[in-house]
């Protein structure tokens, strides 16, 4: 896609989406695990529907998880306090289904091997500070900007469940315009018209001009940028009373929003021996290090390991023919300034340590918060200057 015109969709949703409360779930009895007990192991899935949460997977540890109070606590804090918006935190069924992991697993684990087989893909590109793709990007400030208006009372009629979608253009290669962005936003019924059928005019309007415009900032042209607000007509009923949840649905949102290949595992709720979190966290940390070095402006990393065993079996990198140096070269000085066993990437990016419920909305990658190690651009300098 390097030097033409098109266009790129991505997509992102809100915390109170029942997929990514059933991320944000598993993420926090992981987190509760690593703060009492570093060493457990955590494999966690969460389901969600009507007035249910089933909380299940495999968890070894020394520690405790008063899972009742937990789920609770997360669903409070997403904003899942009264039952107008069809799901209450404090009145929901919670059912515990967790066991133990396997033994057969532990074997090849507790020696430092991989948790799992699987590849794990990381992207980087300089088309924002943030070296990320812009379509990924802004789909998530705009469902972030959901989120704040309403807790902040701004918008006082919005729901916690919320989707968004941006299209933007490119041209000779580059983004200049989104020309479509579209947002589900769940509200109450005084944002419905007197039809009973539609969201009011006007509460399109307050979205458009407090969430979408100063969102896009200079990418939002009113001539060319086109917004879809409730194309249904309403969205009233939302979050788990409409749609089922589940842990690991959401891979392209918590990615790099279809602009590359993905790995196929999911992160949430599963602690960092399991090498499709550490080892997609991992090749990120080496592609935005590339990137951010100007030895290529984009770089994708494939990491491929087996099961039980420590290297990995496969590293490559492609640079879409923007690279300063052979990707052989990179390769070679991957493997000299990274780690990249599975211990080795959880020492690296300092991983064990609860900050795991924080990754489980509006993306893992792109956030230059001090919980996101692997979004340092700290070898870039060495990358250069050696290579």
């Amino acid at each position: 896609m390097n030097k033409r015109n098109f266009s790129f969709t991505s997509e992102s949703v809100t915390e109170g989406h029942p997929d990514k409360i059933c991320d944000q779930i598993s993420d926090a009895v992981l987190d509760n695990v690593i703060k009492q007990d570093p060493k457990g192991r955590v494999a966690c899935e969460t389901f969600i529907t009507i007035g249910l949460v089933v909380v299940g997977g495999e968890i070894t540890t020394k520690g405790w998880v008063d899972l009742q109070k937990l789920v609770r606590n997360v669903l409070t804090n997403i904003g899942y306090t009264n039952t107008k918006y069809g799901f209450d935190a404090k009145t929901c069924a919670i059912l515990n289904a967790i066991g133990r992991q396997s033994e057969d697993i532990a074997l090849g684990v507790d020696t430092g091997g991989a948790g799992d087989q699987g590849l794990m893909i990381g992207y980087a590109c300089s088309e924002t500070p943030e070296l990320m793709p812009l379509p990924i990007m802004l789909a998530h400030k705009l469902t972030r900007k959901l989120a704040e208006v309403r807790k902040k009372g701004i918008i006082n009629y919005l729901g916690p469940d919320g989707k968004s979608q941006v299209t933007v253009e490119y041209q000779n290669g580059k983004p200049v315009v989104v020309n479509r962005a579209v947002l589900a936003a769940q509200h109450t019924e005084e944002a419905v018209d007197k039809t009973g059928k539609m969201m009011t005019k006007e509460a399109k309007e307050e979205i458009i001009e407090k969430v979408i415009i100063p969102t896009l900032g200079k990418f939002y042209d009113p001539k060319k940028t086109k917004c879809f607000i409730n194309e249904t007509g309403k969205f009233v009923i939302g979050g788990p009373q409409s749609d089922t949840g589940m842990t690991g649905r959401k891979i392209i949102v918590d990615t790099y929003g279809g602009m590359v290949p993905h790995g196929g595992g999911a992160f949430s709720g599963k602690d960092p021996t399991k090498v499709d979190r550490s080892a997609s966290y991992t090749a990120r940390y080496i592609a935005k290090n590339i990137v951010a070095s100007e030895l290529a402006d984009k770089c994708t990393v494939q990491l491929a390991y087996v099961i039980g065993v420590a290297e990995p079996v496969c590293i490559n990198i492609n640079t879409f023919d923007t690279g300063k140096v052979p990707e052989e070269r990179l390769g070679e000085l991957v493997r000299k300034h990274f780690e990249l066993t599975p211990q080795g990437m959880i020492k690296m990016l300092n991983l064990l340590r609860p900050i795991y419920q924080k990754t489980a909305a509006y993306g893992h990658f792109g956030r230059e918060e001090e919980e996101f190690t692997w979004e340092r651009t700290d070898k870039a300098k060495d990358l250069k200057k050696e290579a």
